[in-house]
């Protein structure tokens, strides 16, 4: 991939929140407010200030999954010369791990990012994945992908001192204890 050529980052926020809202939230998890905005809302800003291009997936009535929310977005963005995928409730992600990512797809096909041994997002995918990407369905998302990238040593970890890779909203307490982190950041 021509470092020329940023990659699409596809922000996946067509999934219903149901563990938000089993746990007491009235509102969908991506609409609850962090610092004062919305959590999709940190996301989205991240994504700006990283100067790559994006994509959002949030279909009316949401999708099958998040396999089918990544297939819907690669499918979406056909032309790019790669994807990292990144879903929406990560509020804390910063814009330096969006571009780290991007990066390291010059690379590997693949990349991983992780903070303190711990899978993060956005996970990379290049050009070469676009058939195994938009053939996803499910709930499972791009997990079979990369097993599958791993054994020709097409997989790149990268290693991010960036806990935004891993800190999602799943439930009212992660809301929580990202306004926690946030507020010592």
């Amino acid at each position: 991939m021509p470092a020329t050529t940023p990659p699409v980052i596809i922000i996946l926020a067509a999934g219903k929140g149901e563990r938000f809202r089993a746990g007491g939230a009235v509102t969908h998890k991506l609409d609850a407010l962090l610092q004062g905005k919305p959590v999709l809302a940190h996301v989205l800003a991240a994504a700006r200030a990283s100067g790559l291009p994006w994509h959002l997936v949030r279909p009316q009535g949401g999708t099958g999954g998040m396999g089918e929310s990544i297939a819907l977005g690669v499918k979406a963005t056909p032309d790019a010369p790669g994807w990292l995928i990144l879903p929406g409730d990560l509020p804390l992600i910063s814009a330096a791990s969006l571009c780290r990512v991007a990066q390291a797809l010059n690379e590997k096909p693949v990349v991983v990012p992780h903070y303190q041994q711990r899978h993060g997002h956005p996970v990379g995918f290049r050009r070469e994945y676009f058939a195994a990407l938009v053939a996803l369905s499910g709930d499972e998302g791009a997990k079979s992908v990369v097993q599958a990238a791993r054994a020709p040593g097409n997989v790149l970890t990268l290693a991010l001192d960036d806990a935004g890779v891993v800190l999602d909203i799943d439930e009212p307490g992660d809301l929580r204890a990202a306004e926690d982190h946030a507020r010592r950041r």
